[in-house]
């Protein structure tokens, strides 16, 4: 066992940021086994689109919650590699609507039994006594009431520790 191993909490960020890593890389074997070519990282992108055909990119970027810049890289992207293309809005000419091409919707097709043997490989993953599913949409909830930072702070003053401003 390493020290971020050992740390507990403190480097749960750190674990988490792993175990995604990992989900990942497994994620982009199983689509490669099947002989497709695509980054789990587009993933939120066409999955959305698949259910809301067309959104604005920054509809986009809240519905799949991802900043603003992250979510203009990933459809850059996509966009190069024809999987989904944009075009200004008629109603409002400041917004970007982004949309599947048809070679996006037939990759979805291609995607959509390999995405069964994905949630049913994950579903064996996260069934422990404590399944992290259930275990993340807690903590959701939990940060959703307070954040990590405002939890700290409220620590701090509880504990009258001042905020060390930046020399």
């Amino acid at each position: 066992m390493g020290v971020i191993d050992e740390s507990g909490v403190l480097a749960l960020a750190t674990r988490l940021q792993r175990l995604s890593e990992q989900m990942r890389k497994d994620g982009l074997l199983i689509y490669k086994a099947h002989g497709i070519d695509f980054e789990p990282k587009w993933f939120p992108i066409i999955y959305t689109l698949h259910f809301k055909p067309v959104l604005s990119v920054v509809e986009l970027a809240n519905e799949i919650g991802y900043a603003h810049p992250s979510t203009i890289t990933l459809l850059k992207e996509l966009e190069k590699l024809k999987i989904i293309k944009s075009g200004k809005d008629k109603a409002d000419e400041r917004k970007r609507l982004v949309q599947l091409t048809e070679k996006g919707k037939a990759l979805i097709e291609q995607m959509k039994p390999v995405w069964q043997i994905i949630t049913a490989a994950a579903t064996q993953l996260i069934d422990t006594k404590t399944n992290l599913m259930k275990a993340i949409e807690e903590v959701e909830q939990q940060m959703e009431l307070q954040g990590m930072y405002q939890r700290a702070l409220s620590l701090m003053a509880a504990n009258n520790i001042k905020n060390q401003p930046d020399k």
